[in-house]
């Protein structure tokens, strides 16, 4: 996806707080959400972040300001849900951002009818931006898997398969929520050390996974593959995702068919949703090393070699009910990136559907954790904690190696490089609640 004229860093909006050098939503960015002001009884509605406030897009369509496939485009956006927006594919996607960027812009002539319709994000809450069918959480990141796999086998820590597929399993997407999420901890069978019988009780090592999410726009006919040099046509957008994991739970059921009641618990999104192109400034080359296997020819294109990866930062925070109690701000415990993913958004997909598995609008994979080479890159206590035998030390009087009830976890994500607007992700954030007995 090349560059255009809604990537200009000169550009400017004539929303003052759009011009934060260090804020999340410049007119260069524009990302998506669905939300209403918080308290009242209208029904939630599409709408656009542009520096603190919110572009109300059912608003704007009242209007009449649009015509012909910006128009159409307009009143799928300003639906409860995205995914008639999500259905009508990337040419009016993009239709749709270059209207809105010529309304937002600096002296633009729209300015009239554009400001009456925001909303100072302050006052929003949110809803999931989509009706998700189905959810595909992925094992994107080499260094996570590499990580997971030396605490259980240290001589041989990659399974085979690794470095020539990428590895996923479906999840269940009733249980996935926005930003603000609050959970009961999870229960389940886990096998304590030593013991010969499972017992029944309270997951004792919850973790989270920092992830990006990904959400599928058009979708493909059952048996149809996606080429891997198309893929990202399909692709709606980007978000942040925690796939909150029960790791005793996991432990003792994964074998031999995977995940289960340890992921299904809850999964939180954040709830704005990033174009690629937004992020166009921000690609890197796939991730693979030289002595790695070239991927097999549906795995594999110029394009996505060149430049199938995202130099995405990404952040994970931590903070306790005593932190909140006495308005300490959250502690970071990582920093990583997404151009260390082994497997690009473009090989999720074309490996997803190379069996005829048909995608619907507003479908959701996930990455997987995204950790990178070096330790304090780790995205998951697991990492973190090396499986529970090294205490992290939180503020000056409390450790985790694993999430306590009250405990909220924060993830941020942001892009940033000279001659480029700064694009942010804003934050997901959710929260342990004890075990409901």
């Amino acid at each position: 996806m090349p560059l255009d004229a809604t990537n200009d860093p000169l550009c400017k909006s004539w929303v003052p707080s759009a011009e934060r050098i260090d804020g999340d939503f410049p007119i260069q960015n524009l990302p998506i959400a669905v939300f209403r002001r918080r308290g009242a009884a209208a029904a939630f509605r599409g709408g656009v972040a542009i520096g603190d406030q919110i572009l109300d897009l059912a608003a704007l369509a009242a209007t009449g300001a649009f015509r012909g496939e910006e128009a159409a485009a307009l009143s799928a956006a300003a639906q409860s849900t995205l995914n008639g927006l999500m259905q009508l594919g990337p040419l009016s996607w993009s239709a749709l951002r270059h209207a809105l960027f010529a309304g937002l812009l600096e002296r633009s002539a729209l300015r009239a009818v554009f400001e009456p319709c925001l909303v100072p994000q302050a006052q929003a809450e949110y809803a999931l931006p989509a009706h998700i069918g189905d959810f595909t959480d992925f094992y994107s990141s080499i260094h996570h898997a590499t990580a997971v796999g030396r605490m259980f086998r240290p001589d041989n820590p990659l399974m085979p398969n690794y470095k020539w597929m990428p590895i996923g399993y479906h999840g269940r997407s009733s249980s996935i929520d926005v930003s603000g999420q609050s959970f009961h901890r999870p229960q389940g069978q886990r096998l304590p050390p030593g013991d010969s019988q499972p017992r029944v009780g309270p997951s004792e090592r919850l973790d989270y996974e920092l992830e990006l999410g990904v959400f599928l726009g058009n979708g493909n006919s059952l048996g149809s593959p996606i080429p891997v040099a198309g893929a990202e046509s399909h692709v709606f957008g980007l978000c942040l995702l925690n796939d909150w994991s029960a790791r005793d739970i996991q432990a003792w059921e994964y074998q031999p068919l995977g995940p289960f009641l340890a992921k299904n618990f809850a999964t939180t999104l954040s709830p704005w949703i990033i174009s690629l192109q937004a992020l166009a400034p921000f690609r890197v080359p796939a991730a693979r090393g030289s002595a790695d296997p070239e991927p097999l020819g549906y795995l594999t294109s110029e394009s996505n070699s060149a430049a199938g990866g995202f130099d995405i930062r990404l952040e994970a925070f931590l903070q306790t009910a005593s932190m909140l109690e006495r308005h300490e701000p959250p502690q970071r415990l990582s920093s990583t990136s997404f151009r260390h993913s082994y497997w690009t958004v473009a090989q999720l997909i074309a490996h997803h559907t190379i069996n005829g598995c048909n995608l619907r609008a507003g479908d959701l994979l996930g990455t997987g954790t995204q950790s990178g080479p070096d330790p304090g890159e780790a995205g998951s206590l697991l990492e973190l904690s090396a499986g529970g035998k090294q205490p992290i030390r939180i503020g000056s009087t409390e450790t985790r190696t694993f999430l306590e009830d009250g405990d909220s976890v924060i993830f941020r994500a942001w892009c940033a490089k000279p001659g480029a607007a700064r694009i942010g992700f804003g934050e997901v954030r959710g929260r342990v609640l004890p075990a409901a007995l």
